[in-house]
């Protein structure tokens, strides 16, 4: 694999004529997925001297001096909650019953504090506009002396951090609130699995009647975060998906794919971000100052009546009329939990829906019910964040900060998201193409999860791969494809390839509910030679 940059164009006499600049090693080479990714999606992945050498220059422990006009939580007892592998880590939280509610700390790394605005570090992480985290592999968007060290919330430094203080009801409805800045220190390291553990067994003492948890502290937490849940999904738009984890043998290489459960840690550190979030949203909004919003948009008319005349087939409806709310898509979700075509139904109301961005006009958040929006609590790891931070602290000290041009300030930050999502969409899809290129002829049961113009895509059960079925391979008829139904129009036929509803064709099949007997090169056992799912 090698890069080349082209010397001349190709024109009708002549192929392009290149030169190889970059030699990056065989394609098999562990890692070399991202190598590809990184240059093909232009990618920054190397920090500039400048950046570097002021990383160099910030101490290693928070000074004396950095900690004057901050409020002290070192005695607060924080803990942080992330993934075992985590090695940045955002936030910290506590809380404590108080009367019928909770008082809720969220502890916020203050990257604002070391990152000043126009300095080398600040162009650096405003170009990557995040981190890119791969199997494996992160491309940070800053230099590890900060992601990893002075801006970690590590346990027990002190670490400087901004805060937002909170009064939650039993109802998980957010009340008073207020932002500062805070020194603090973390008083452990905890893993969702941990957490997710001692909950579980605190739950079985009370039960039981036994002694005092080890969860007892984290019981508050666990009862807000709840109350925010039961909330939220109410009028909240949660799509069922799998979250998947590949595991790798010494040579790099894909040894297996797991399925990872989200538990109750997981869904509590959810319930504490979004609540500081939708508190630094309320709190810029009220203060009149300008911010990066993260928006999302409704349906538009047209795929409206496009969804609604796809989900007539299956006997099913979208309540709102015109102007649907999240709650009518939360009603149906929750309607069409436990089919077997729950997959090809979640994509196409995912596909009813815009894409979220960064934008200086508050739109609102479509899918998550909120009139206004913000990322704050990633600072570490998204650029928008950092941008929040600076505006909430300006706003405090009765400022105005300005990144400069703030509408193309969310399109860049909106398009580096996407950036990093293609590329660690291809880095993924060549590590499962590696994967199961040794297992060509074997025989999968799968789920058809959507279809297209050329073909159906299919995710196997087990093993956790999607890939393509081509439209040439779908039986003897010529298909055309009917993108408001989904679904396949037999020509010779005049038949549509319908999908099956639950309860219909083989007990125990997922395939989508299509007709089988429609598809023998779906269930046909194939040959080495010939050519397996185009995975991706």
């Amino acid at each position: 694999m090698v890069t080349v940059e082209v010397v001349a164009q190709p024109d009708k006499n002549a192929q392009p004529a290149g030169r190889i600049v970059e030699v990056l090693g065989n394609y098999a080479d562990p890692g070399m997925e991202i190598e590809i990714a990184l240059r093909k999606h232009e990618l920054p992945y190397e920090f500039s001297s400048a950046a570097m050498r002021l990383a160099e220059k910030l101490p290693d422990e928070v000074r004396p001096n950095d900690s004057k006009g901050r409020e002290d939580l070192r005695a607060l007892p924080l803990v942080t909650i992330d993934g075992e592998t985590a090695r940045d880590f955002d936030d910290a939280v506590h809380c404590k019953r108080e009367g019928k509610g909770f008082r809720l700390w969220v502890a916020i790394a203050d990257v604002s504090h070391y990152v000043r605005p126009g300095d080398a570090l600040d162009t650096a992480s405003r170009e990557r506009g995040n981190s890119v985290y791969f199997p494996r592999r992160v491309i940070p968007m800053l230099p590890e002396k900060l992601s990893n060290g002075l801006c970690s919330l590590n346990a027990n430094v002190d670490r400087l951090c901004m805060v937002c203080e909170m009064s939650v009801d039993g109802q998980g409805e957010i009340g008073p609130y207020r932002f500062y800045a805070a020194v603090m220190r973390s008083q452990a390291r905890l893993t969702y699995n941990r957490v997710a553990a001692a909950l579980g067994l605190a739950a079985f003492n009370r039960r039981a009647g036994t002694g005092a948890s080890r969860a007892a502290s984290a019981g508050p937490v666990c009862a807000v975060s709840r109350a925010g849940q039961g909330a939220r999904e109410a009028r909240a738009i949660d799509f069922e998906t799998i979250e998947t984890q590949m595991l790798f043998d010494d040579q790099g290489k894909i040894e297996n794919i797991v399925a990872t459960q989200r538990n109750d840690a997981h869904r509590l550190i959810e319930e504490c971000m979004l609540a500081a979030n939708v508190c630094a949203s309320d709190f810029l909004k009220s203060r009149k100052h300008p911010a990066l919003y993260r928006v999302h948009e409704g349906p538009t008319p047209e795929k409206l009546e496009a969804l609604r005349t796809f989900l007539k087939q299956f006997g099913l409806d979208l309540t709102g009329g015109d102007t649907p709310h999240a709650k009518d898509y939360a009603k149906l979700l929750a309607s069409i939990k436990g089919r077997p075509d729950i997959q090809l139904l979640q994509t196409v109301l995912l596909r009813s829906l815009k894409q979220a961005q960064y934008s200086p006009d508050n739109v609102g958040h479509f899918g998550l019910a909120y009139e206004a929006y913000t990322h704050f609590t990633s600072p570490i790891r998204r650029y928008p964040d950092l941008v929040v931070h600076r505006a909430i602290n300006a706003a405090l000290a009765g400022k105005s900060y300005s990144p400069g041009n703030w509408e193309e300030l969310g399109a860049h930050c909106s398009m580096t998201e996407r950036r990093a999502d293609e590329a660690t969409r291809d880095v993924e899809s060549w590590l499962k193409c590696y994967y199961m290129q040794d297992r060509i002829g074997e025989e999968f049961p799968g789920s058809i999860s959507a279809v297209t113009g050329f073909g159906i895509f299919v995710a196997l059960d087990d093993v956790y791969v999607e890939g393509l079925v081509h439209i040439s391979e779908l039986g003897e008829d010529y298909y055309h494809f009917d993108a408001a139904r989904h679904q396949m129009l037999g020509e010779r036929t005049a038949r549509p390839v319908p999908p099956r509803r639950p309860g219909e064709g083989e007990a125990g099949s997922r395939r989508s509910g299509f007709e089988q007997d429609r598809f023998p090169a779906c269930r046909r056992k194939r040959s080495k030679k010939e050519k397996g799912l185009s995975l991706g």
